[in-house]
């Protein structure tokens, strides 16, 4: 059973808030769901997009690929988020890949409903700059963190990160499981640093793990890394 935009409480998270009944009901008429497994991809850096995601359910890491070979996560895209906004609007081919961390829902919404709104609604115009704003403040943040943060610093941010957007399990361990590999591509570094870091924070009591998982034992120790005292 498709669900209806129209009805549907994830859109509140994006710029589709701001299209009237009848616009929903055009997006509603033409996307469809469809569910992604953990590791597949939702697009690849260079795809020429005919629409964008509203991810529905479960998490996309948005990398570019370094010339050294090397991912660098750029983007944690969760319940609510839009993705492929950016190329589609541009009209130019993805400078991201998507990839699903876990199994995903997502809702995929040709690229004219989109465009045409764009030019009829002003306020829905307005939410898609915003949300672009929003993302490009993000991406000046990340760039700041990288020069001016230590990879132990960003390491500890990125747990921390981790567990105040995506919570705990009811074992204490946070409730989105990243693989070393990829913590080392969201703070950029190589992941033997990570693997290297992440069994020092063992060490040190900050933190306990089990296989991929991590839990936090001291927070206000990770913070204080953080900030760097």
């Amino acid at each position: 059973m498709e669900s209806r935009c129209e009805n549907c409480i994830i859109r509140q998270f994006n710029s589709l808030r701001a299209m009237s009944k009848e616009e929903l009901k055009k997006v509603s008429d033409t996307k469809t769901t469809k569910k992604i497994k953990k590791g597949e991809s939702i697009f690849d850096e260079g795809d020429k997009l005919n629409g964008v995601y509203c991810v529905r359910d479960g998490v996309s890491k948005l990398s570019k690929l370094s010339a050294n070979g090397k991912d660098q996560i750029v983007k944690l895209a969760t319940k609510g988020e839009v993705i492929g906004q950016r190329s589609v609007i541009a009209e130019e081919t993805t400078n991201l890949s998507a990839i699903a961390v876990n199994d995903m829902e997502v809702c995929f919404i040709p690229k004219e409903s989109i465009t045409h709104t764009l030019h009829k609604n002003p306020d829905f115009t307005l939410e898609v700059l915003r949300h672009m704003a929003h993302d490009l403040k993000e991406a000046d943040d990340v760039i700041v963190n990288m020069s001016q943060k230590t990879v132990k610093q960003r390491i500890a941010e990125a747990i921390l990160y981790l567990k105040n957007n995506f919570g705990e399990d009811e074992e204490g361990f946070l409730a989105l499981t990243l693989s070393r590999e990829d913590i080392s591509n969201v703070v950029g570094t190589a992941t033997e640093s990570a693997i290297r870091i992440i069994s020092e924070f063992k060490k040190k009591g900050f933190i306990h793990t089990s296989g991929k998982r991590i839990g936090i034992k001291n927070e206000r120790k990770l913070v204080e890394l953080v900030e760097g005292f």
